[in-house]
């Protein structure tokens, strides 16, 4: 019976150590759990902590303040300062890439200023524009793309660089062609832009206008009639300054165009062969740098495009306007080497000699305006 006996007590013995034994273990499993997640909790909430301290997490950070965050920029520019930028761009991503630890590449669009503006309104949306005058970013103004006080937010009221028309003539200038009265003779045709798409072709009437004017004491009937006997002798009507320069250097059309003359010492540095000359009555034909600001705010790139249209100003970069024949904006600054091979222009007017844009547009080139009239003129 003793016997017996012990063998129940060791069963009832092992029973409740069994059930102790399963509680210790529920309540190791229990506390083990406890831990874990309370190391949990404590791993996320110093996770979340960093990120809160991280700037790229707010939801107004800078997009710049994000280095590990790529950027692109959208530059529309008129058509001739192209090769400027493309020997700009590539400092400028480098300084930036050095100063912020970010990539920027930029997409670039050129064409007549006129039809890049009308693009950009249409939809093109550019970070940045370079248009040929600051009509076309008026038209920005106007469409509630760009900001009224635009010319404020560049250094030298946004023109970024300037030039002056130029007559280019066959090799060796057969036709004797030396000023702008020479292109009403019954013996010249000459090609330029059509103003209605081209920024540069609206300069080309301008300066033409400006000479009549200079020689006739401002007398504007005179000026029309010299500008509609030019105009009568236009062998090439083309869209843009460029398209005006291939039908003149690559097509042999006319006797004669009126270019930029930045375009024609470009043309001159990559081997072609051409004469001009820079007439003494002249115009400073000075081109607007703008920032889109609808467009940056919606990329999230004012930042990085306000620090481009900065660095274009930089000696640096202005040094490669000058190189590709552009005047500078700073002639005491400016390299002897670089000037050297820009004739003296004894008058130079400027387009506040017309009233400003706003006005010159209105007058000349709006429909039915005086660039209207001439054509018809030309056409009798």
């Amino acid at each position: 019976m003793r016997g017996w006996r012990f063998e129940i007590d060791w069963a009832r013995f092992a029973q409740a150590f069994q059930r102790i034994w399963a509680k210790q273990s529920l309540r190791k499993s229990v506390s083990l759990f406890v831990v874990g997640a309370t190391l949990s909790f404590a791993i996320a909430a110093c996770s979340s902590g960093n990120n809160a301290s991280n700037p790229t997490a707010g939801g107004n950070a800078s997009p710049v303040a994000n280095q590990s965050r790529d950027v692109e920029l959208t530059l529309v520019g008129y058509a001739i300062p192209k090769a400027a930028h493309d020997a700009i761009i590539p400092k400028f991503v480098e300084q930036w890439k050095r100063d912020k630890g970010q990539n920027v590449t930029f997409k670039q669009s050129y064409g007549g200023s006129g039809s890049q503006t009308r693009a950009i309104i249409d939809g093109l949306e550019a970070d940045i524009t370079h248009l040929a005058l600051a009509a076309d970013t008026g038209k920005l103004v106007k469409a509630g793309l760009v900001n009224a006080d635009w010319e404020t937010k560049a250094p030298n009221n946004g023109t970024v660089a300037k030039t002056v028309a130029a007559i280019v003539t066959r090799p060796g200038n057969p036709k004797g062609i030396k000023t702008f009265q020479d292109l009403t003779r019954s013996d010249v045709k000459w090609v330029t832009p059509d103003p209605k798409t081209s920024g540069g072709a609206r300069w080309n009437f301008l300066v033409l206008w400006n000479d009549a004017l200079k020689r006739n004491n401002n007398d504007e009937a005179k000026a029309k009639e010299f500008v509609a006997q030019a105009y009568k002798n236009v062998a090439v009507l083309a869209k843009d300054a460029r398209e005006a320069t291939d039908a003149f250097s690559k097509q042999g059309q006319g006797d004669a165009l009126i270019q930029y003359e930045n375009e024609v010492i470009l043309a001159k540095q990559k081997g072609e062969q051409l004469d001009y000359v820079a007439p003494d009555t002249n115009i400073s034909i000075d081109t607007p740098i703008a920032i889109v600001d609808k467009n940056v705010d919606k990329h999230g790139t004012r930042e990085v495009a306000e620090a481009f249209v900065k660095y274009l100003f930089t000696p640096e970069a202005q040094a490669e306007f000058l190189k590709l024949g552009f005047r500078p904006l700073d002639a005491a600054s400016a390299a002897k080497a670089d000037t050297a091979k820009l004739p003296e222009v004894e008058t130079l007017a400027s387009i506040k000699d017309f009233g400003g844009w706003d006005a010159a547009q209105k007058k000349f080139f709006e429909d039915g305006g005086v660039f209207d009239q001439t054509l018809a003129s030309a056409k009798q």
